[in-house]
């Protein structure tokens, strides 16, 4: 069986043919052409692969204004190469102004038209030659953001005019959401033979003969290349310790409206995956990918470190305001801990019911930077019990621990579909599809998204304090390349 990764969510994907871009001029007929008159793509297109390799370096994390211009100029070349196909693509999205990835009409129309999308002169090549050299007879897509999934339908439809015979199945988080929301029905038979809700190795086994006792071996990496595959400076390892989430209390809460368990490895497994995942590939770093570090694996991973620089989400909470626990996480490799604080308002921390106050995550900002570990700190804008009054106190708190603060993600609220509070607020579809996962509502004390969008641009981001955390966010990779810029300041190295 291939287990294919859902291209399209990031045009990163462009870059993984070892001529970096030539896949992107293929596709558009030519890049100069359509830069006649644009100075700034004649030099992206010039510095494409002095830029590459940059960014391929751990030079390219010494110099942040450096690291940017890279960025900026490669995102450009890839803005230029999506509009003869009408679709507006950087390096973190992929937006086609015709199709919907929330309509299932749409995506059986972009499985319909293959060749009209950007990706097309890539895959059309590159999946038969994967198909062919193997002999496979199965295909699996994991399908995780809304971003990756025109292009996933466009390759589905691509293999299934092309090897009718072809068994294709399709899983990862945005199949498990939709197929989880008490709305779901069915709309890709036919196109698609297998779905796949969850975790997908004991059904992946079962389709195709294998016994499943729940003892699955470890990811297979090989074949992976960080020269071809690779926007970093090195290999990063994804491992997964749990399923879901251990906490499962926050108001909204995904994981719970999904009836998604906890389902956590033990540490003695942890331990175990780690060290022979870090012998066999030399990870440059490790990316944690659970939903948040349980206190039993915080523990296990400053009892036994994982042997590279590490990170991952975590939970503001009595463990992270002791100093002594803190250097001994900095010890054991943390370079940056995610932290979805929300907000700095005390009554919109305990509606959502997060089981943290304001002294507490005052005193984790302080542990963490006094340690050497960078904390990126997620805040959530809009939410029902929010109003203008409290964003300015979170604003406050902001600006008052600014200086322990590394790198900030503000995102604003949208109504999950299928949560339990949904029915509280008068709602209405967000965006018109069949797969929406959100709902726009009339927000009860009228902070709708116009007048939080308006607060964010005018006010919060005009903050200075503020301002200088933003302008340290790594473009488009935000958290993902954030840990090498904590590495590079650190001189932490694996």
């Amino acid at each position: 069986m291939a287990l294919l990764k859902a291209a399209g969510g990031a045009g990163e994907d462009f870059l993984k043919e070892g001529n970096s871009f030539s896949a992107i001029a293929a596709s558009s007929g030519s890049v100069r052409k359509i830069g006649d008159g644009d100075v700034w793509l004649r030099r992206a297109t010039r510095h494409v692969k002095r830029n590459i390799d940059f960014l391929r370096s751990a030079e390219g994390y010494l110099n942040s204004d450096r690291y940017r211009r890279a960025v900026l100029d490669l995102n450009h070349l890839l803005a230029a190469a999506g509009r003869p196909f009408g679709v507006r693509m950087t390096l973190a999205d992929y937006q086609d102004e015709r199709l919907s990835p929330v309509r299932s009409a749409d995506l059986c129309q972009a499985a319909e038209e293959p060749q009209r999308n950007p990706f097309y002169r890539w895959f059309c090549k590159r999946l038969p030659f994967i198909l062919e050299e193997n002999n496979f007879s199965c295909v699996g897509f994991s399908l995780n953001y809304l971003s990756q999934a025109l292009t996933t339908f466009a390759m589905i439809g691509f293999l299934r005019r092309a090897y009718p015979d072809i068994r294709i199945v399709v899983g990862g988080s945005l199949i498990t959401s939709w197929m989880r929301s008490s709305n779901w029905k069915n709309p890709f038979s036919g196109l698609i033979d297998e779905m796949v809700a969850g975790p997908g190795e004991e059904p992946l086994l079962r389709m195709l003969g294998g016994m499943a006792d729940g003892n699955f071996s470890l990811p297979d990496f090989d074949g992976i290349s960080t020269a071809d595959c690779y926007l970093a400076p090195g290999f990063v390892l994804p491992y997964s310790a749990s399923g879901g989430c251990w906490w499962r209390r926050c108001t909204f809460c995904p994981e719970v409206a999904e009836g998604n368990p906890y389902l956590p490895f033990t540490p003695a497994r942890v331990t175990e995956d780690i060290a022979l995942l870090v012998e066999k590939t030399r990870p440059r770093l490790i990316h944690l990918l659970d939903n948040a570090l349980s206190p039993v694996l915080l523990d296990t991973l400053t009892a036994v470190a994982p042997g590279a620089p590490w990170y991952g989400f975590a939970r503001v909470d009595a463990r992270l305001a002791d100093g002594d626990f803190c250097r001994s996480l900095r010890n054991s490799g943390c370079v940056m801990l995610k932290l979805g604080i929300e907000s700095g308002d005390p009554f919109v921390l305990e509606a959502l019911q997060k089981g943290i106050d304001l002294p507490l995550v005052a005193a984790v900002l302080k542990n963490l930077q006094k340690t050497g570990i960078a904390a990126y700190v997620y805040l959530l804008f809009g939410t029902p019990v929010e109003n203008r009054e409290r964003a300015i106190r979170t604003l406050a708190f902001i600006d008052t621990h600014a200086h322990e603060i590394a790198f900030l993600n503000l995102a604003i609220f949208n109504l999950p579909v299928c949560s339990p509070e949904a029915e509280l607020y008068a709602s209405e579809e967000f965006y018109e599809g069949d797969l929406s996962l959100y709902r726009s509502f009339v927000h009860p004390e009228g902070w709708n998204r116009r007048e939080v969008r308006r607060f964010l641009d005018l006010e919060f981001k005009r903050n200075p304090a503020v301002a200088n955390i933003i302008r340290r966010d790594p473009p488009f990779f935000t958290s993902n390349h954030a840990p090498f810029f904590a590495i590079s300041s650190s001189g932490l190295e694996s």
